[in-house]
């Protein structure tokens, strides 16, 4: 059986999937092996709040945000593109947002919800204590970096692994699906009952999310989710 030949637009797909792969592997490896310095460095309260938080949302976009915008400015793509337009922006927010109940239900239930504050960041406090203009400046970048890239990588990712690996089968959506998959294991979890369910409902979250933005085809919905729910419980 001969291989089968991809076309010059899949075989695009593939090399940008793997410029987001490697941009996105790179700076999480640097990560984990400099993240207890890092850390330490980003909750030091003798420290300037400024440069804290520059280095905490450097390591974030590079993580959900900087290999999408390589691609995109590469390619010369706009936001329209994948789904940032006004048609649809009601529908695509209130169904991702009831795709999060289940997650916001699990947090109630084992007792992790402790009120609602969006963008609920490690330094968001010390940004709020930190004055103005500091402090709007602050978590309008926490905004950008914590909520916008958050979702919109998401939603960017999960459109060029379906446009790669198209399905018939709208319910097996590869993108949705791995970017799901991705979400579970780049955040920690533990093997028991509370942390099954807790992949489960995370799975949810991320895959009916994007499941919507598709149907929508709209993706501040998942902008929104990653706005005021994601970071906010």
């Amino acid at each position: 059986m001969s291989k089968k030949l991809l076309t010059p637009e899949q075989k695009r797909l593939d090399t940008d999937l793997w410029i987001i792969l490697l941009v996105t592997l790179a700076v999480f490896l640097t990560y984990v092996l400099t993240g207890n310095q890092l850390m330490s460095y980003v909750r030091d309260s003798s420290v300037s709040v400024i440069p804290r938080l520059l280095l905490n949302a450097a390591v974030q976009f590079g993580v959900a945000g900087l290999g999408i915008t390589i691609v995109m400015i590469i390619r010369k793509e706009k936001f329209s593109k994948f789904g940032l337009v006004k048609e649809n922006a009601l529908a695509s927010i209130i169904g991702a947002v009831a795709c999060f109940i289940p997650y916001i239900c699990y947090l109630i239930i084992s007792r992790q919800f402790r009120g609602y504050q969006p963008f609920r960041i490690m330094i968001a406090n010390d940004v709020l204590k930190s004055g103005f203009p500091v402090n709007v400046a602050g978590m309008l970048l926490i905004a950008l970096v914590w909520g916008f890239f958050e979702g919109f990588n998401y939603a960017v990712i999960s459109d060029k692994i379906n446009g790669r690996y198209p399905s018939k089968n709208r319910w097996l959506d590869a993108g949705a699906i791995t970017c799901a998959i991705i979400c579970i294991l780049f955040h920690p979890f533990t093997i028991s009952l509370m942390g099954i369910i807790e992949m489960i409902t995370t799975f949810i979250a991320i895959y009916g999310m994007l499941q919507v933005k598709n149907r929508t085809g709209n993706a501040w919905g998942c902008v929104f989710a990653f706005c005021f729910i994601w970071n906010a419980f």
